[in-house]
């Protein structure tokens, strides 16, 4: 059992109580503080992804008692994998917090900050189903107090509806435990994965029922159609490092799919077959094709970039539906360039709201350091809109490789190839309107300032991530086929979990 594993969700719950005790009123203390432990978390996230490299699974057991009884977390290369880059993308958006000034409207930015952390980081390493609810709980109270930082009336009614839809999810989630807890005795994964295979067939409604619950709650934290409603103003109205950290929050959703319906609902059970494949695949088209629409048809740029990650969210669902091998690994190599992508659009719009004024696509006198914005604009939208040469490209040549054998090849393939014309469309439309059309009219003196080097530095270092993930493409593809291998062979995830010992499990010697 490794100790390490744990240190993901106990460092920034560390952090964010010491930064609100002892550096409440000195930002200049809290975010040394945030910055040091967000390295911190980048160096043990580069370990346990090292450890889990070779397929090995590692356990930690909480009080050191043993599953199902106990609260485990588990690391495997998926797990430890989306710990990483929540870890990466994480400092990106905090030293552009911190170069804009962001955290600094408002009281308790950091301390949010990092139980936001704690609560993604739990997400990604719980074993545990109902764990997985505590740890979405968190999410939602620090990314509501994210979300409404630095005030104001639109942010606020945003805020509270972000905060009403994802309630629903939370009551839909306990309902899917309490049915899954009457039907098996048990809420821990791994041992799910064996009891829900022992199942009579003839009393299967409550765990279908279950089944279904735990879709929905998922589809929520996903944006899925028509479970999106949610997302576009919640994004748009976000001060943009918190939107740009909230690119990853919706991958949760995407993440607890995958984990939930290859280990404890995979494709082959009869008990629940047909459940998530049949009704996943057109939802996630429709989300493909909704969100892509939606930045065409957008007036605000920070609202495009919402629909984006609601479009980006449809083609990762397409292809995770589809639960084969191949599938998957497309699914996890597009995971991490949205992921990117749709952080670095989010800052980029704040860097010409800061230079601009206003985010509405309408021609405006041209903005302070218009060429270097729009030149980090312009590799960023042919990121998203999936043109050549970004990972955007591969990952959707990867998304119709994986289609093509399926029996909804047609469709699928239809609908990724005009959603991507549709995008290329919103994004030059954008791209034109704010750059270009600009240059012609007289510049005024204006009140407006100029973004900081360390927030372009926060948004180079997001593209560079792109570019490398492109440039390594072969590489990561091949590893995340490896992760697709492992999801889809359970055994080891479930043996590791519930056949090792605790301490605290066993009878102690003369009782």
């Amino acid at each position: 059992m490794t100790h390490w594993i744990i240190a993901p969700v106990i460092l920034p719950a560390l952090l964010a109580p010491t930064v609100v005790l002892a550096a409440r009123y000195h930002i200049g203390i809290q975010r040394v503080f945030s910055v040091v432990g967000v390295l911190a978390l980048i160096a043990v996230a580069i370990g346990l992804a090292l450890q889990t490299a070779d397929g090995s699974i590692l356990l930690y057991q909480l009080g050191d008692w043993a599953a199902p009884f106990g609260i485990v977390l588990v690391g495997d290369r998926l797990s430890t994998m989306m710990v990483l880059l929540t870890a990466v993308l994480a400092l990106c958006v905090l030293l552009y917090a911190i170069g804009s000034g962001w955290d600094d409207r408002g009281r308790h930015f950091h301390a949010l900050f990092q139980f936001q952390l704690m609560g993604i980081m739990g997400a990604f390493l719980t074993g545990d189903l109902f764990n997985l609810f505590v740890f979405f709980e968190v999410l939602l109270i620090a990314s509501y107090g994210l979300m409404i930082h630095a005030g104001g009336n639109e942010r606020l009614r945003a805020g509270v509806q972000y905060v009403l839809f994802n309630l629903i999810g939370s009551t839909l989630f306990l309902f899917a435990l309490g049915s899954i807890y009457a039907e098996t005795g048990t809420l821990n994964m791994a041992d799910l994965a064996n009891r829900v295979t022992m199942i009579d067939a003839s009393e299967t409604v409550g765990i279908r029922v279950a089944a279904v619950l735990l879709l929905l709650v998922f589809a929520i934290k996903a944006a899925l159609v028509p479970l999106h409603f949610w997302l576009p103003s919640s994004y748009a109205e976000a001060p943009a490092p918190v939107a740009a950290l909230f690119a990853i929050m919706t991958k949760v959703g995407a993440y607890a799919i995958i984990r939930v319906y290859t280990l404890i609902f995979p494709p082959d059970l009869e008990v629940t077959a047909g459940l998530h494949d049949t009704w996943l695949l057109p939802a996630a088209l429709v989300s493909l094709a909704i969100g892509m629409v939606g930045v065409l048809a957008a007036k605000r740029l920070d609202r495009l970039v919402a629909f984006s990650v609601i479009g980006s969210m449809g083609m990762v669902m397409v292809v995770i539906s589809l639960f084969t091998e191949t599938s998957m690994a497309a699914a996890l190599y597009y995971i991490v360039h949205s992921t990117l992508a749709g952080a670095a659009l989010f800052l980029i719009a704040d860097l010409v709201r800061t230079g601009r004024g206003t985010l509405a696509l309408e021609p405006e006198p041209p903005l302070a350091g218009a060429a270097l914005t729009a030149g980090l604009f312009f590799a960023a939208a042919i990121a998203m809109a999936g043109l050549p040469p970004l990972s955007g490209f591969i990952g959707k040549l990867l998304v119709l490789d994986a289609a093509f054998g399926a029996d909804q090849a047609v469709w699928i393939w239809a609908t990724v190839l005009i959603s991507s014309l549709i995008s290329i469309l919103g994004f030059a439309r954008a791209g034109s309107v704010i750059f270009w059309k600009a240059q012609g009219m007289e510049p005024v003196e204006t009140q407006h300032s100029q973004p900081s080097a360390l927030s372009y530095v926060s948004v180079g270092a997001l593209l560079a991530l792109l570019v490398a993930h492109t440039v390594f493409a072969g590489q990561v593809h091949s590893y995340t086929g490896t992760m697709a291998a492992q999801l889809f062979a359970s055994e080891p995830y479930v043996t590791t979990v519930v056949e090792t010992p605790g301490k605290l499990s066993t009878p102690k010697e003369g009782y």
